[in-house]
C-alpha cells in the first residue's frame, strides 16, 4: 500500500535542497526487503544524533543533576582549595563524563534494536496484522521510516516507534507524513488510543507529535534505557526523561483525519 502526500512547509526562507524539495510528493509505502539498509542508516543516524542531545541540552532539564554537580564542586574546593580546578577543569570533566556515557548508553541501545526488531524487520513488524513498518520516499530515496505495534491488552492501542527522518530530508513533511500513516492504521485496525514515548529533548520532535494531535500526558524522570548498565558513574552522568504521548483515535476520525 502506498499513501502519496503533498509537501505543504511554508517557510519562504528555505533555500538550497530543502526548499526543492518544499512541494514534491511523499510516498509512505510499506518496508520492502530492499529498503532495510538504508532503513538502519536512518534509524542508527537518528539515535547518534540523540547523544549531544542528552549529553549537553538534556543538562537544563536535570535539576537534581546540577544539585549534584554542585554539590561536587564544592567538595572538590574544600578539598582542593584551588579555584583553578574547580572553574576550569570540573566542568569539563562533567561535560565530558555526560558526553561519554550518553554515548555509551545509545551505542548499547542501537545495539540491542539491532539484534532484534531492527535487525530483522520483516519477521518483527510485517507478518503480524497488527503491526507493520512504512518508509518515505522522496525523490526516489528512502527519507524516513516509522513503524506501528498494536497492543490489544490491556489498552488496545497502537504503540508508534522507531520515527526517525533523514537529516538532509528534514522540514520537508516526512515526519508528518509517517506519523499521519501510523494514525490511518489505527483508524483501519478500530484501536482506540495511539501511544508513542521519548526521550527526546529537541523541540522540533515534540512539536511534530503536538502537531499530529499527541498530547503528553506524563513524564518519566530517570527513565532506564534498554542497554544501559546502570553503573555508578552511569546513574551520575546519564541521566534521561521519557515523555509519554497519546491521542484518541476516536478524535481522529470525528476530525476526519481518515
Amino acid at each position: 500500500m502506498e499513501e502519496k502526500a503533498q509537501n505543504g512547509n511554508d517557510n519562504q526562507h528555505d533555500n538550497g535542497p530543502k526548499a526543492q524539495n518544499r512541494f514534491q510528493t511523499i510516498v509512505v509505502r510499506e518496508f520492502e526487503s530492499a529498503d532495510k539498509l538504508q532503513v538502519q542508516r536512518i534509524f542508527s543516524e537518528g539515535l547518534m544524533e540523540m547523544i549531544p542531545d542528552t549529553a549537553f541540552r538534556g543538562l537544563r532539564h536535570h535539576p537534581e543533576s546540577l544539585l549534584l554537580y554542585s554539590a561536587m564542586t564544592v567538595v572538590c574546593f574544600v578539598i582542593t582549595m584551588c579555584w583553578v580546578w574547580v572553574i576550569g577543569l570540573l566542568p569539563a570533566i562533567v561535560l565530558c563524563g555526560r558526553y561519554f556515557y550518553s554515548r555509551r548508553v545509545i551505542h548499547g541501545y542501537m545495539e540491542q534494536a539491532m539484534s532484534t526488531d531492527m535487525g530483522d524487520i520483516e519477521e518483527f513488524y510485517m507478518k503480524s496484522p497488527d503491526s507493520c513498518l512504512w518508509v518515505a520516499v522522496l525523490e526516489g530515496k528512502v527519507v524516513g521510516v516509522v513503524a506501528a505495534v498494536g497492543q490489544r491488552k490491556p489498552r488496545d492501542a497502537v504503540e508508534l516507534q522507531r520515527m526517525s527522518v533523514d537529516r538532509n530530508f528534514r522540514r520537508c513533511g516526512v515526519g508528518v507524513a509517517l506519523g499521519r500513516k501510523v494514525l490511518e492504521f489505527a483508524v483501519a485496525h478500530r484501536y482506540s488510543t495511539v501511544i508513542l514515548g521519548t526521550t527526546a529533548y529537541t523541540p522540533a520532535a515534540h512539536l511534530l507529535y503536538q502537531r499530529l494531535g499527541f498530547h503528553c500526558v506524563g513524564v518519566t524522570n530517570g527513565y532506564t534505557t534498554p542497554g544501559a548498565r546502570w553503573s555508578l558513574l552511569e546513574q551520575i552522568f546519564y541521566r534521561v526523561c521519557h515523555h509519554h504521548y497519546s491521542l484518541d483515535v476516536q478524535n481522529i476520525t470525528s476530525n476526519g483525519q481518515h
